[in-house]
Formats: structure tokens, sequence, C-alpha cells
């Protein structure tokens, strides 16, 4: 889908701005705009002073260009001072300080909550009868504004602060109001189709992580072969199993296995760039080892605490800790090259009999059984915990190894298959918000004309993913 560009164009004297049409004016914010300050919590007032307390806005509340009424505080002010704070339908919040990705993104308050003030770390702009809101929110989302926020903004590690004054000091290009209406009618409609197409993604790639779960979950614990006698386990979540298949405690089928030091053997202080790897919880995964996030101790202090807990390729890692995102008895395998390593406390190591049984078969069972062993096991009221003896009496179904080794094959080719699925549709998703972005920046600074759009002439949504594939260009 390409559109056109206006017929005239004038320089907009700002570098990062470019050109824009001709009709156009670029001005200050100031000049279309004021700005509020907010009120800082834990203001004291004297005892004779009335007060009142009131609904008030974070920056917790304000991100990434939406409000989030979900959890909303109140704050104490005097009487006299509520008219000075007070949010007005058609303010645009904007958070102080942020990451840079998000710093400065504008969101249109509503007035969702009578008498609602703002922090201090909130700003409150309040647009003149020139200026529509939605159309600052908007342009506050554009790639030109972001540069000028990052230009003007103070910046420290990851996070960005802005004043108040940098805000209003923003160039603003401005178009006579009923063509700031015009194209916002075509925003909406065009960035809500091209959120629809995202919301169908992300449910796809949510179905395709439920499948891929289901495909382990069978093949783990029925096996590759529809036809083969079953009986019963024994065991709630295994059901039925292949009637040739042991049904044991997972301590039968281990060498030897530990847990981590105790908690205050090993702290963050005691961690160096180097060393021996120290295999936390957040390395366990359900079925997959996470390298992201590497922490080592110097070897002598490894030596010094007990070698016991030491672990090499192959050994299998079960999470003894969990919470409500991931499940406490997940389990992963060790990969190639990690020792020398060691696993910190409420990480288990087990050290599988490699005659009886294979890690990565185990390592997935024990993950799709996490679940119901985390309710049977698990002890604790905000994260579930269980001792390594009660892992250790997990029940698992063992097939003779051969065959395990061919449902670790199956398993490989098919998470194969459909991780490639997932990434396909998070490139999609990735391309339609790079879309998304890119319409609104061409939009708000004039680089392409909508003003002859109508919302009953546009194409059907296949060119839309056309259009998201690369396929299609702006003026």
């Amino acid at each position: 889908m390409t559109f056109p560009r206006y017929p005239e164009y004038k320089d907009s004297g700002v570098e990062w701005l470019g050109e824009v049409p001709a009709h156009w004016v670029v001005g200050p914010l100031r000049w279309y705009a004021t700005i509020q300050g907010g009120v800082a919590k834990g203001k004291s007032y004297s005892d004779d002073t009335p007060t009142i307390d009131l609904p008030y806005l974070r920056v917790a509340n304000v991100q990434d260009g939406h409000v989030d009424l979900s959890s909303v505080n109140t704050v104490t002010v005097a009487l006299s001072e509520v008219d000075r704070y007070r949010l007005q339908p058609g303010d645009v919040l904007m958070n102080e300080g942020g990451d840079n990705d998000k710093l400065g993104r504008g969101t249109v308050w509503q007035g969702e909550i009578a008498d609602c003030l703002h922090q201090n770390h909130v700003f409150a702009i309040r647009p003149n009868h020139h200026l529509l809101p939605h159309w600052l929110s908007m342009f506050t989302r554009s790639s030109a504004a972001r540069s000028y926020f990052y230009l003007y903004s103070k910046q420290s590690t990851n996070l960005a602060s802005i004043s108040s004054s940098n805000v209003m000091s923003c160039p603003l290009p401005l178009p006579p109001q009923e063509e700031q209406r015009q194209v916002l009618s075509f925003l909406d409609h065009e960035t809500a189709r091209i959120d629809a197409l995202v919301k169908e993604q992300q449910r796809l790639i949510e179905l395709l992580k439920e499948k891929r779960q289901a495909v382990i979950s069978h093949a783990v614990t029925k096996g590759l072969d529809p036809d083969v006698p079953m009986k019963d386990s024994g065991v709630e979540w295994l059901g039925e199993v292949p009637a040739h298949w042991d049904v044991m405690k997972l301590g039968m089928i281990t060498l030897d296995k530990c847990d981590g030091p105790f908690g205050s053997a090993l702290k963050s202080e005691h961690y160096s760039s180097s060393g021996v790897r120290v295999i936390r919880l957040q390395n366990v995964k359900a079925g997959e080892f996470g390298d992201q996030d590497s922490a080592y101790i110097d070897e002598e202090y490894y030596k010094s605490i007990g070698s016991r807990s030491g672990v090499l390729s192959g050994d299998v890692l079960v999470a003894g800790l969990g919470d409500g995102n991931n499940v406490v008895g997940r389990a992963c395998v060790a990969p190639e090259g990690i020792a020398p390593a060691m696993v910190k406390a409420d990480c288990f190591r087990f050290r599988l009999d490699a005659f009886r049984a294979r890690p990565n078969f185990m390592a997935n069972q024990l993950s799709s059984g996490a679940a119901f062993d985390a309710g049977r096991l698990a002890s604790g009221s905000t994260r579930s915990r269980i001792p390594l003896s009660s892992m250790a009496a997990r029940f698992v179904a063992v097939p003779p190894p051969k065959e395990q080794e061919s449902i670790e094959k199956y398993l490989s080719e098919a998470k194969e298959k459909i991780d490639a699925l997932l990434e396909e549709a998070g490139h999609t998703i990735e391309l339609l918000q790079e879309r998304r972005s890119a319409l609104i920046s061409a939009a708000v600074t004039g680089k392409i004309d909508v003003r002859g759009w109508r919302a009953d002439q546009q194409p059907e949504q296949s060119e839309m993913l056309m259009a998201a594939e690369g396929r299609a260009t702006y003026g």
C-alpha cells in the first residue's frame, strides 16, 4: 500500500524533522500547550491544614503510551492544592524518566477516575484549542520525537530523564485541526488493523507453545507406538504408560545427587568474572538450559565450600524452588562444556545411571510432571519448594534406553519444526510493529498525504501482511 506525498514542502528548520508540508506550522510545544507538575508523595502539612486523600497516578501507572489503572494508590494533599494537581480529560500524560525506548511516550487521560491527581515525576501536558491531545500523543511515538527526547534527555545506564522545559521546547509539526482529525482517523484505523494482526500472531505463538508441550508430554509418557499395550502406572499425572515401561522413583535410576551449598555459603559478593560456573534457578528452564545469565566463583573458594555440588555435562538439573511463572520441579540437562560448574542452593543435580536412563528424556518427563508434583510435594505460600529427598522420590516412567533414544530423536525434530514456526511468528510481529511505528512517523511528520484516505476504500488484511513483509512503501 503506497501513499502519496504532499504537493509542496518546506524546510522545517529542524534537522531531525526535515521537510514538512508547506501549510503546516512548526513551533515549540509551549506554543500549543501548558505543562502541569505533579504532587510529591509524603509532603507534610500542619495540623490545622485541611487535607484530603485522593487517587493519583505514579510512573508505574503511565507506561509505554497507556495508563494502567489496575493498581492506583492514594496521596494526601491540602484541599487548597487539589485544583493545582487535578488531571483533566484530554491531558497528555508523560513520564519524566524511563528507558530510552519508552521515555516521552504520551498517552491521553480520558478522566477514567474522578478527582485524580498525578505524581511529580509524571508530566500532565494540557493542549490548547489548536492542538488535539491525540495528535500530541501520536507525535510522541514517532521516530522524530524519539530522536528529540533521546537528544535532550539525561542518560544514566539504560535509563533516561527529561526536564519539563525540554519537553515544552520540543518542535511540534502541526497541520490545521481538521487535518489533524483526518490523519488521526487514518492512524486509528490502520494501527487497529495492525494490532489485530499482531494479536493473531501472539495467539499463534501461544498455540504453538501449547502444541510443543503437548507433543513432549505425550511422547515421554505414552511413547511413539500408538498400538503398544498399556498399563496403569499408579501415578495420577502419568496415567497409563506402555506396559513394558518401568515405573519407579527417580532416586532408583540415580547414581549421585546433590543440592547446592547452604545460602549463606554462597552469596552475590562471592561471584567473580571467571572461574567455576554457578548454576542458578534462572538457568533451569523446562527442558532447556538457560545460558543467558552467567555467574562464577573463584576456584579456590569453590574448593573451600566443598566440591560435592559439582556439575558435569549430561547431569540432570532440577529446580527445587518455583513461583507463578516458573514451576518447581522443572528440569533440564547440563550442556556440553559446562564444567567446571556447580549448583547453587535449591538447584539439584542428579547424575543418572547411563545404562538405565537418558538425561534429555528424563528432564522432559520431569518437566511434564512438574506442575502436578508441585501441588503434591511442594510447600510454601508465595514460592513453592520441594526438598532434595522429595525430589528423588518423584515417580518416573522409564522405557528401555534404546526407546528413550528414539523418543529423544523424535522430540528433537518436532521441537525444531515448532521452534521454526515460533521464530517466524515472532519475526512477523517485529515487522508489523516496525510498520506501525513507520506509519505513525510518516503520517504525523507529513511524509505521506492521507487527506484523501477513506476507511471503506482499504485493501484486505492480506495486503497488510504483504506490507509487514516489506512489500509496501510509504511515499
